[in-house]
Formats: structure tokens, C-alpha cells, sequence
């Protein structure tokens, strides 16, 4: 169970596999195995896959001080040299897609190609910092309608329907969320990253999850529309986590981007 220090944090991450390496970067109020454990064994055999847990996530530890995007940024960062020879393939869903976006500006050594799923360059729209601002009051007041909340906003109908009454129901009984989820919704919510995006130099693939009622798509297309060569696909009627259920059409379009050879692109 490997632990690296990072800037008075001490970073828990996994790693798994073996080949040229493939980091996933955990959302808001996820981490490392409820995120990706449903997704490591589609590409441990050729790759190895870290999965780094950042601050308020996992078994990582801090001070309990306000997050920024430097912060986990830099967290990402050490635990890809860390872990495996670089540069490699990132990927990163949510607040993940933010900090890997993060990382390719600033770390353009450590990337190979990018990948971005349902992430945002900026939580400054007036619909973004209202959506924000309601989650943190729900977390704060009933964590019951918190979790009905995300629960309505990050899955789709369909996907929701498929759950069940009895489905639904369990999802209550659920432990989550993680204590540290306050700070990460704090940090969403003065996300923006407007500046980084045209620094990023690796090939980036952009999924947009046309879906979604927690982050818009049209936060993807502002990544792709500021990101140098960036090529977006859209992924019809995805809600934001429909992928956790079914993560079948992430996973093709993920290797079928990472594997190709570079003149394809």
C-alpha cells in the first residue's frame, strides 16, 4: 500500500499492471477504487495503472487546509514519477479531468496523451457556482438530500431507472460520502483553469457526456475549444456517472486513443 509525501501530504496511491504507464484521476468524492476499480482489469495486462487518491479522498492525509488545483496538481505529478517511467497516458474524470488538464500544462514532460472526461475549464457561470453553492448547503444541512441530490444529477434517467426502487434505496444505506468531500466541492467551485488549457502540447481526446446534469457538456467543449488539436466526442444521453454502471464505451474510446499509433492521433 505505497504512500508518498507531497507538500505536508502524505498521498496514497495504487498501482497495478505492468507496461508503459496509464494514470486515472479520481472526481469529487470519489476515489481510487469506487471510481476506477471496475476499470483497472481492462488494461492491467498491458499497462500499469496508477491510481493516485487526492486530498480529501482515499487514505491520503493532510492538514485539513483549503484545496487548490496547484496543490493536487502537484500531487498527481509526484506520484506519476513515483510510480512509473514516464511519460504517460492520463486520464481524468470530474475534478480529475481539471487536475490532469492541470497537469499536462504544467508537466508537459509527464504526458504522453490526455484524456478528459466530463470535466470544465471554469466554475465562474452563474449556473456553475449556484449548482456548487447548493451542494455544499445540502452537505451541510441533510446529507440524506445531499445524497439524493447527486444521486438525481449524476445519473441518468435511464440509468437511474435501471437501479430500482430497491437499487436506489441502497444507495442511501451507502456510507459515502467521504469526510473530505467539503473541500472538494469548496475547490470546484472556483475552478478555472482558462489560462493552462492552450499549454497543454500532448494529443488530448475530450468526452463529453451529453447527459449530464451535474457538469454540463458544455464544459467539455470549452476544453476542447482551448486546448491545441484536441479532438471531442460526445457521448449521447450519458449522465455524469452512467459510466460507473456500464464504463464499456469509456473504455474503447480510452484504448482505442491510447493505443493508436501517433500519426493517427
Amino acid at each position: 500500500m505505497p504512500f508518498l509525501p507531497v507538500r505536508d501530504t502524505d498521498v496514497h496511491y495504487e498501482a497495478e499492471g505492468q507496461g508503459p504507464g496509464l494514470v486515472l484521476v479520481h472526481g469529487t468524492g470519489g476515489d481510487a477504487d469506487k471510481v476506477f476499480g471496475n476499470v483497472v482489469h481492462h488494461f492491467s495486462a498491458t499497462r500499469t495503472v496508477v491510481r493516485p487518491n487526492f486530498s480529501g479522498s482515499g487514505q491520503t492525509t493532510d492538514d485539513g487546509s483549503e484545496l487548490t488545483v496547484d496543490l493536487i496538481t502537484d500531487q498527481v505529478a509526484a506520484v506519476t514519477r513515483q510510480a512509473v517511467r514516464g511519460p504517460v497516458d492520463l486520464l481524468g474524470f470530474s475534478l480529475g479531468a481539471v487536475v490532469a488538464a492541470a497537469v499536462a500544462a504544467t508537466h508537459p514532460e509527464l504526458v504522453r496523451r490526455l484524456i478528459l472526461v466530463g470535466g470544465w475549464a471554469h466554475s465562474t457561470a452563474p449556473r456553475d457556482r449556484f449548482y456548487f453553492e447548493t451542494w455544499r448547503k445540502l452537505l451541510d444541512t441533510d446529507r440524506e438530500l445531499f445524497k439524493r441530490f447527486s444521486t438525481l444529477t449524476g445519473f441518468g434517467p435511464a440509468t437511474l431507472n435501471a437501479f430500482g426502487h430497491q437499487g436506489l434505496a441502497h444507495s442511501l444505506a451507502d456510507e459515502w460520502p467521504p469526510p473530505g468531500i467539503g473541500r472538494q466541492i469548496d475547490l470546484g467551485a472556483k475552478v478555472d483553469i482558462r489560462d493552462l488549457l492552450p499549454k497543454i502540447t500532448a494529443p488530448t481526446l475530450v468526452i463529453g457526456l451529453a447527459g449530464d446534469n451535474m457538469i454540463p457538456v458544455d464544459g467539455s467543449r470549452q476544453l476542447h475549444a482551448a486546448i491545441p488539436g484536441s479532438r471531442l466526442v460526445e457521448i449521447e444521453d450519458e449522465g455524469h456517472m452512467d459510466w460507473f454502471a456500464d464504463p464499456t464505451r469509456l473504455i474503447d474510446l480510452t484504448r482505442a486513443f491510447i493505443d493508436a499509433p501517433d500519426a493517427t492521433v
